[in-house]
């Protein structure tokens, strides 16, 4: 008697790229999906709904996967894949402790991410946006020695708060344009920064002695709401501060404060709190403040080896063989 084996259920919260879904249709006989088909993020009760009975879990980082959804989807869950190196949308205690296996995206979006942070550095320092708005209301006129001077990289001291895969890769960047001095600050020194001359410093040296502070350091509890009133105050009034990792890492009303009254010269974030960041928040107000949409991994190729990635380690989870990228828990 042939034995017909049951498909095991996939939930994927969003559509993806297709290279992943290419990959997944090539599965047969392992997997049925079901999908939220939309660009826009899964609705609470649609995914609550979705993942009910599910044994593979594809989600996004604005999906927020607590007990309440593993309790919805029930004990056939094996494993959660999400498209993103970040991994604090997660509930690891919860996740670890139903013995469910999760995949993410390392590695990847390291190169994408860096170039992103680096533009968002040089728009913020040299006062790009700013400049494109004057073409057009018609601000510019005949030149002036000191119109939309801004701050330069050559003979500087760049800071980096957590040199890990993409602070590394923003140094190796920055360096070529004659940074004079590469600080970086994290739990311990890295035996990599030599590649890069960079000096291993307490953070109250790093935020006070650079002139270009970078944050690319996770989010845990230690970091959270680290650069405040107190760490803007110790930077120089001619400092840029940028931040492309998590956007809970900035208090972002003491960053409001101290870039109107002019204690630091100027802001460059690709993340905020919340995502996205309402068009009346008091940070869109300021001209020395650059905010992107947290598109640091917004390239064509990053986004679909991300997909593909993402959906190796889900279909390496769901049987029960290795995944290319497992978070340890």
């Amino acid at each position: 008697m042939k034995v017909v084996r049951e498909l095991m259920k996939v939930f994927i919260t969003r559509r993806i790229p297709e290279e992943g879904m290419k990959i997944l249709s090539g599965a047969t006989g392992v997997c049925e999906v079901s999908q939220w088909d939309s660009d826009e993020p899964v609705p609470r009760a649609e995914l609550l709904k979705g993942v009910q009975g599910a044994h593979g879990l594809l989600c996004l980082l604005s999906d927020k996967i607590d007990a309440e959804v593993l309790d919805a989807a029930g004990p056939n869950l094996k494993v959660i894949s999400t498209m993103s190196v970040g991994f604090d949308h997660l509930a690891l205690d919860e996740i670890k402790k139903r013995g469910i296996r999760v995949g993410y995206t390392p590695d990847v979006l390291t190169d994408a991410t860096a170039e992103l942070t680096v533009a968002l550095l040089l728009a913020t320092a040299r006062r790009l946006p700013e400049g494109v708005e004057e073409v057009k209301n018609g601000g510019w006129s005949s030149w002036k020695p000191l119109w939309l001077c801004g701050y330069g990289l050559s003979g500087s001291t760049v800071g980096v708060i957590g040199l890990g895969r993409i602070g590394m890769a923003i140094a190796q960047r920055l360096l070529p344009f004659g940074v004079k001095r590469l600080l970086y600050t994290g739990r311990t020194a890295k035996a990599h920064a030599a590649k890069v001359n960079g000096e291993f410093v307490p953070l109250d040296t790093l935020v006070s002695e650079s002139d270009f502070v970078v944050v690319s350091c996770s989010l845990t509890p230690e970091t959270q709401g680290l650069c405040d009133k107190a760490f803007f105050s110790k930077m120089k009034k001619t400092a840029v501060f940028i931040n492309s990792s998590r956007g809970a890492v900035v208090n972002q009303e003491d960053l409001y404060e101290v870039l109107k009254s002019g204690q630091i010269a100027a802001a460059g974030l690709d993340v905020t709190t919340p995502e996205p960041l309402p068009t009346n928040h008091p940070l869109l107000t300021l001209k020395n403040c650059v905010v992107l949409p947290h598109i640091g991994s917004a390239t064509y190729s990053t986004r679909g080896v991300m997909s593909a990635l993402t959906v190796q380690n889900l279909l390496g989870g769901l049987q029960g063989l290795d995944m290319p990228s497992e978070l340890r828990l």
